[in-house]
């Protein structure tokens, strides 16, 4: 059976290309992807213990069994559905968009406001000029896009449970943003400015550690992906060497 494989990050870089084609034998788990390229990109095994797992868009265990026409997505950790509408067109009842053009704060803001909320808390993270002391030039954002938004979507959702706020909205940017430029959004609105601190707080803290984002950085010297926060406990990594026997060591942060 053949199935697709897509690359990120620095896994990207490693691989020497955005996505591959792989043949398996019927029966195949993802365990066997992740032995196929470590024995094929040595760099690869090193990071296997930090690395997830997408199967069509979905995090998958290392037995997950695999079919004919799958999508596999190596994810390195994540720094940071196809996007649909851009920022000008955005509205209140989308909660999660992914935009390749500047993004409008006011025009977002102004159509969330509601009579009945107290609060407005806006995010916005934006392009610094220096990283550990080196001087940035700019930034590129990439993202698996598909699962992002999917994922975005459903973290909107859960902070409308999980915090009773009245209305969430995430946009974030990809592609290449310059110093200043804004690369993500989050918009709370709530009765109370308690909870949408709170929801606030916790969306951009979560979207870093799961949405399936990556940034790399420019400077005047070179060039590295960005460090990405490990994945929660709850997300399976591929903690297992190339053999397919417990042990890889971790990537360096």
């Amino acid at each position: 059976m053949r199935i697709r494989v897509l690359f990120f990050g620095m896994l990207k870089d490693l691989a020497g290309s955005s996505s591959d084609s792989l043949e398996l034998p019927e029966g195949a788990l993802v365990r066997d992807v992740l032995e196929h390229y470590g024995k094929r990109i040595p760099e690869f095994a090193k990071s296997l213990s930090s690395l997830a797992v997408a199967v069509n868009q979905r995090y998958a265990e290392a037995e997950t069994k695999l079919k004919s026409d799958d999508e596999v997505a190596l994810l390195p950790p994540v720094s940071g559905g196809s996007g649909g509408a851009e920022a000008e067109n955005y509205t209140a009842s989308v909660r999660a968009a992914i935009v390749h053009e500047r993004i409008d704060t006011h025009s977002v803001l102004d159509r969330m406001k509601h009579g009945g909320d107290g609060a407005a808390v806006i995010f916005e993270g934006v392009v610094r000029n220096q990283t550990h002391g080196r001087k940035t030039l700019y930034l590129d954002y990439e993202a698996y896009e598909e699962m992002a938004l999917r994922q975005m979507e459903g973290l909107a959702e859960q902070a409308l449970k999980q915090f009773q706020v009245r209305e969430v909205a995430l946009v974030h940017r990809l592609g290449r943003l310059q110093i200043g430029e804004s690369s993500v959004l989050i918009v709370v609105a709530s009765a109370h400015r308690a909870a949408a601190f709170d929801a606030c707080r916790w969306l951009i803290d979560t979207l870093k550690r799961t949405v399936a984002i990556w940034k790399k950085e420019y400077f005047e010297d070179g060039a590295v992906w960005a460090d990405g926060e490990p994945f929660p406990s709850e997300i399976p990594r591929g903690s297992f060497s190339a053999s397919g026997s417990p042990g890889a060591e971790p990537a360096s942060k």
